[in-house]
């Protein structure tokens, strides 16, 4: 699944072709209880942004309730947060956490890619691959607070930040378990997941679908710390503290480095993943499996 330009769009240029965030009043500032330098709280309709410039980091909390599902809306949002947060020199780390209690993101909004047109299809995808080009690629030290349940979605856009730190609660697992909906991991998930843990690791973990609680999580190396519940954000915040000793220049051209064919094999057939996608999801046997899924959710909730 591709898009064909090596050429990055602003999410604002985006936002201003297509998709419309109503009442997500992005830009929106506020101080933050207690004042002083940097608490400038700033953000939009699902996503808020807790700076302080002084430490030269913000939190960047996932606010779409109940679960942070990734929607096209949200999707943009968090785009455009992070392009303010890095047009900003005086950031140079960011710790990603949820507002939503039990859950940091349950992933794909599957309400966009059932029963929807094509063209709509097409437009999420580019909006999900935009997501991860720019955190996976991002110049700034990202750090994820991982303080609730971490599936499919929510698990691929905690594997593009440098470091990731997981609350110990046994509900709390994460993973790609996209085949427990019949549905394929594309390239670039597999790629990220495999960077991370490893080949074998990675081929178990994607054919069964599975989610690691804590400590398998911990073992396998899809996290790099589990710290009881209260103390997530605050070891996030030491991590990124400790990354942000390394020089940005030299750090920053390492990560490039590292990262550099992993994204470029995403930018170099990002219109072919758009068509692949689109034609996958349009499938009877797909859809016919979401909306089974969508409505097995339906009855939980009642």
């Amino acid at each position: 699944m591709a898009l064909a330009a090596a050429v990055r769009v602003p999410a604002r240029v985006l936002l201003r072709a297509g998709a419309q965030l109503p009442g997500a009043a992005l830009g929106r500032t506020e101080r933050a209880d207690g004042g002083g330098d940097g608490a400038r709280r700033f953000g939009s309709q699902r996503v808020l942004v807790e700076p302080d410039a002084g430490a030269g980091v913000a939190v960047m909390k996932l606010k779409n309730p109940p679960v942070n599902t990734l929607s096209l809306e949200f999707l943009t949002e968090l785009v455009i947060c992070l392009e303010k947060l890095e047009s900003d020199r005086s950031f140079r780390g960011v710790v990603l956490t949820s507002d939503c209690p039990g859950v940091f993101s349950a992933g794909l909004d599957l309400t966009e890619i059932c029963g929807r047109s094509p063209a709509h299809y097409a437009e999420f995808w580019k909006a999900v691959q935009e997501l991860w080009l720019r955190f996976y690629q991002s110049n700034l030290v990202l750090v994820s607070a991982i303080n609730g349940a971490c599936p499919a979605g929510g698990c691929l856009m905690t594997l593009t930040c440098d470091y990731r730190v997981l609350a110990d609660n046994p509900r709390y697992c994460i993973g790609l378990n996209e085949t427990q909906l019949g549905i394929v991991a594309p390239f670039w998930f597999k790629d990220t997941l495999e960077n991370v843990i490893g080949h074998r690791a990675a081929e178990r973990a994607l054919q069964l679908g599975l989610l690691f609680p804590p400590a398998e999580a911990l073992q396998v190396g899809i996290v790099d710390q589990v710290v009881p519940e209260e103390q997530v954000q605050s070891t996030a915040l030491s991590a990124i503290a400790q990354w942000m000793t390394t020089p940005d220049h030299a750090r920053q051209l390492t990560k490039a480095m590292m990262r550099k064919a992993t994204a470029s094999r995403l930018i170099t057939q990002r219109d072919a993943d758009v068509q692949n996608f689109v034609s996958f999801i349009s499938k009877d046997s797909i859809q016919k499996s979401l909306q089974l899924y969508l409505e097995r959710l339906k009855e939980k909730k009642r």
